[in-house]
């Protein structure tokens, strides 16, 4: 289900990383090369990213598929960002939200995406209702899993969590409660990217020239690229990449506890 990625690095044009690539996100809409589970992308899109400072993101989302929005590769062609997230939707479920439903999420100066799906949705998750503040269930953006899954690493973050700790603790809680969730989240303050592996693909490439790309999967035959072990929680920098074994549902992430993180090296 779906296919995101997310950029922090020197400035570049947004179709230089969506839409110039053979296998980029543009075409991952309609022909991916490593998803698991479905097979067409064509359930929404959408791109967020950050101008030079402002550290508020900017969105432009559609309920279509990428590939029938004229105005997406002459915006792609010009917009440059240092930072960025965007996503391709197949939607777990059908639904009235729209574009609402669209990833990037978005809260302050954050952008965050799922690739996966949570089993019996809403039902499954409704025991977790409890955990969030009644105005946030009341203003969920969309009514999918996705977007709960946002308000729960939404409220940690607002709590003080870092961005790892928000991430792995979500879903450690939510792969608990739904043993088959699968939860592959993506997150980025524009300065970093934070990601977890948790049942779908998920690699991580430096860029010659500088700057670090997280995607679903790679966008060229580039060597460099790496693959992230399931069951990981990735922290990326412009320069640098941290891997983070994630343990089993029940097992709390703690730096005291954690297995030790490994810190990549980047060719």
């Amino acid at each position: 289900m779906c296919r995101h990625v997310a950029y922090v690095g020197p400035e570049a044009a947004l179709g230089e990383l969506l839409v110039s690539p053979p296998h980029g996100l543009y075409r991952q809409s309609w022909a991916p090369r490593r998803q698991r589970y479905g097979t067409v992308n064509a359930d929404g899109f959408g791109v967020g990213w950050y101008a030079q400072d402002d550290p508020v993101p900017a969105r432009y989302r559609r309920a279509g598929p990428v590939w029938a929005d004229l105005s997406f590769a002459d915006l792609a062609r010009v917009v440059r960002t240092g930072a960025l997230l965007a996503a391709v939707r197949d939607a777990t479920l059908s639904g009235a939200d729209a574009e609402a439903a669209a990833a990037p999420f978005t809260a302050g100066t954050w952008l965050f995406s799922h690739n996966g799906a949570v089993p019996g949705w809403p039902g499954s998750l409704a025991p977790l209702v409890t955990a969030l503040p009644a105005e946030d269930v009341l203003s969920l953006e969309a009514r999918n899993d996705s977007a709960f899954v946002w308000a729960l690493v939404l409220a940690r973050l607002r709590a003080g969590d870092e961005e790892g700790q928000a991430l792995a603790d979500t879903v450690l809680e939510v792969a608990s409660a739904v043993p088959g969730a699968r939860l592959n989240l993506l997150l980025t303050n524009g300065d970093t990217v934070t990601a977890t592996a948790w049942g779908d693909t998920l690699w991580y490439l430096t860029r010659t020239g500088g700057g670090t790309v997280v995607a679903s999967e790679p966008y060229d035959d580039d060597p460099h690229w790496r693959e992230v072990p399931d069951r990981t929680l990735l922290a990326a920098s412009r320069t640098d990449v941290l891997l983070t074994p994630l343990k089993e549902p029940g097992d709390a992430l703690s730096s005291a506890g954690a297995p030790a993180p490994s810190r990549e090296p980047l060719t």
